[in-house]
């Protein structure tokens, strides 16, 4: 079984070596076949020459490179197009999370077709926490759903989730609940959350409410007309 590891990068230039050190011994214990792409969404600190020198170096990586900053949800839908492998396993560049953690995640499949992650004990303060809960609350009443950690950056999703994904600016955040008005089966395990080491966040604490509360009642809309149809097989 071959794994995707799909990342998007924006300005994480002190983060890439210690990244790619990270995931590729997680993939080597785990995987026998592997890629891990890199989707640089117009990083203007140097991750762009970095990142090409690590595709020249390593056999195992592929890059993407997003000419001007497009955002999150195009940077993802970018890697979901470019990923070949039957799991794809999503995360950030922050290195917030384990990626080891995939050995728990991946236990829930094939019983599961998305497995997402959930940050029990979140360790970048009490403001981000709190803005967390308040949002996946407000969320969930929207939606009448039951994530209570869309914004973990750690998901292992079957190569056929991934496909059945047209995505649009901001849709990043409901990918799980996506997922499940298209049928599949969607479980949240608890993973490991990290401070970070270097860089800055790019988010805001509150910042990104505002887009996120008219986001919501567009996902509601496609739940009420998304097709779930079954066919007879002949």
């Amino acid at each position: 079984m071959e794994i995707s590891v799909v990342i998007p990068i924006y300005n994480e230039l002190e983060n890439l070596p210690y990244l790619l050190d990270e995931v590729t011994k997680t993939l080597k214990n785990s995987f026998k076949t592997y890629e891990i792409i890199f989707v640089n969404d117009g990083s203007t600190d140097g991750s762009y020459e970095l990142l090409e020198k690590i595709k020249l170096s390593n056999s195992f990586t592929k890059v993407f490179h997003i000419l001007e900053n497009s955002g999150q949800s195009a940077a993802i839908d970018l890697g979901f197009k470019k990923a070949t492998g039957d799991l794809i396993l999503l995360m950030d560049g922050d290195l917030q999370t384990d990626p080891n953690d995939v050995t728990e995640l991946i236990k829930y499949i094939p019983e599961y077709d998305f497995v997402n992650g959930c940050r029990i004990k979140r360790s970048d303060g009490l403001k981000r926490d709190l803005a967390s809960k308040i949002g996946n609350g407000f969320r969930n009443f929207i939606t009448g759903d039951n994530i209570k950690d869309t914004g973990c950056p750690l998901k292992l999703i079957k190569k056929e989730v991934v496909k059945s994904y047209k995505l649009f600016n901001g849709m990043h955040r409901f990918l799980p609940t996506l997922a499940k008005y298209m049928g599949f089966k969607v479980i949240e395990v608890p993973v490991k959350h990290f401070d970070r080491v270097y860089g800055v966040s790019k988010y805001k604490v509150f910042g990104r409410g505002f887009t996120a509360f008219f986001d919501v009642f567009a996902v509601r809309w496609i739940k009420k007309r998304v097709f779930t149809y079954k066919i007879k097989e002949e």
